[in-house]
């Protein structure tokens, strides 16, 4: 039996996607309850601040998990039999489309601890391992998440789809650019979507107070945020990387896409904007 803990903000994104589904009205965004039925959480978690006072920030959780969702299942309907997530967390794709992931190999990368909880809180709730489903844990700092896909039998001459959400804030710039890099190596025709976060400076007004709080906060458990950037900054980086067809989605786009006609004033935070290219 693992004593191993995930990551705290695997565990916060879970509980904020089940949430959605508790309180919100519908329709809902993304409906999954996966990761709330593997933590478990205390009676009276909702009561939390990180709960309570986060209307915007679980808005852009749930909207950045169907963004992604939407992108999955359209790369996969033309195709891909790989999909790469890029610290995976308690994602739940597999779990809730098991029709669609049937078709592709899964491979969820993230920290081994977050992994090794995971894997045996789906077993023990009753969901299955199917063997297209691939975890691999990675230390971020000693070693190459590349290598490591690789050794759990990645096809690099297969199309693939690979998305990262909440892993750039926690990169260099170096860091960032070398995965870029390792991404331009997928074979020709995959697709990336990518996570990045704005400077504080320009998030809405209304935002920046709730940014500062996670700033604080990140930097007290030990887990700084280290990377923000500009629009521009990222397309240029694409492009000096070799990235092509490269699109930014913004949150106002993301609110356009999937807020438009809500009456329950639940829309997203800003600050966090997606790279969409092919390699």
């Amino acid at each position: 039996m693992t004593t191993k803990q995930p990551d705290n903000t695997a565990l916060r994104t879970a509980l904020w996607r089940a949430l959605h589904v508790l309180t919100d009205d519908k329709p809902y965004i993304i409906e999954d309850k996966v990761g709330y039925n593997l933590i478990k959480p205390e009676k009276d978690w909702q009561e939390r601040p990180d709960m309570k006072y986060t209307k915007r920030l679980r808005a852009s959780i749930v909207a950045r998990s169907r963004f992604i969702e939407d992108i999955a299942k359209e790369q996969i309907a033309k195709g891909v039999k790989q999909y790469v997530l890029l610290g995976a967390g308690l994602d739940s794709f597999a779990q809730r489309n098991t029709e669609i992931s049937s078709q592709v190999d899964i491979y969820e990368i993230d920290q081994p601890d977050t992994l090794a909880w995971k894997e045996e809180k789906l077993i023990a709730n009753g969901y299955k391992i199917t063997d297209n489903l691939h975890f691999v844990p990675v230390d971020f700092e000693t070693s190459s998440w590349w290598a490591e896909l690789l050794n759990k039998g990645f096809d690099n001459t297969q199309r693939t789809f690979v998305s990262c959400t909440g892993v750039t804030l926690y990169l260099t710039k170096e860091a960032i650019t070398d995965t870029l890099r390792k991404m331009t190596s997928l074979t020709s025709g995959s697709t990336i979507a990518i996570a990045f976060y704005l400077p504080l400076e320009q998030l809405d007004e209304e935002d920046q107070p709730m940014q500062e709080i996670a700033i604080k906060g990140a930097a007290a458990s030990g887990t700084p945020f280290v990377s923000f950037f500009c629009v521009d900054e990222i397309v240029g980086l694409a492009q000096k990387v070799g990235l092509k067809e490269i699109q930014t989605i913004s949150t106002k786009d993301m609110t356009e896409k999937y807020f438009k006609d809500r009456t329950d004033n639940f829309v997203p935070a800003s600050g966090e904007f997606f790279l969409v290219a092919k390699t």
